[in-house]
């Protein structure tokens, strides 16, 4: 039965090192972390999170996106495990967007992300695969992807620190409160 993981917060050593890959799929350790992860974003009001943030050093990553409180406009989509990834081109156009992490709780701030970047990866079953990740979708692959290089959002040459706000003030720009 799966569980709800621990998430590491910053400044935990972890989430600033460059993950390993994973070796063996089909390993029901990894099929169990996997499990787990999955169980922890759907009760986390999470729409991804990352092997490094619950103490595990692997390229491993869950993209979860549905309406959550803090993104009530993102779109639906089944969870994707999303396992030893490299990005293979980025989009030359960018948008400014706001991101949450749940290794820095209670903080929110704009980032600036390609629209779109295009990623090799290998699936939950093994297979490699080749997909666009678009808009709020890629926005999440590519804040995943960061824990995997040990990058939080707050560090990102691509972050606007004087965009950071509290939960609360975020709440109230988005109109929750």
């Amino acid at each position: 039965m799966a569980k709800i993981l621990e998430i590491l917060e910053l400044g935990h050593p972890l989430l600033r090192e460059e993950a390993k890959p994973v070796e063996n799929i089909n390993d029901p350790e990894i099929q169990e972390l996997i499990d787990d992860m999955l169980y922890t974003c759907a009760n986390s009001n999470a729409v991804g999170i990352s092997a490094p943030q619950v103490g595990r050093s692997l390229r491993l990553f869950i993209v979860a996106s549905c309406p959550t409180p803090a993104y009530p406009d993102a779109p639906t989509i089944e969870p994707m495990v999303i396992i030893n990834p490299w990005i293979v081109s980025y989009s030359d156009k960018y948008d400014v967007g706001w991101e949450g992490c749940l290794s820095i709780p209670g903080l929110r701030g704009k980032v600036q992300r390609p629209k779109y970047v295009e990623a090799k990866f290998i699936s939950r079953d093994g297979e490699a695969d080749q997909l666009h990740f678009y808009g709020f979708i890629g926005r999440i692959f590519q804040h995943e992807f960061d824990h995997l290089e040990g990058v939080m959002f707050v560090d990102s040459q691509r972050s606007d620190p004087e965009s950071f706000v509290t939960t609360n003030e975020y709440n109230k720009i988005i109109g929750i409160i």
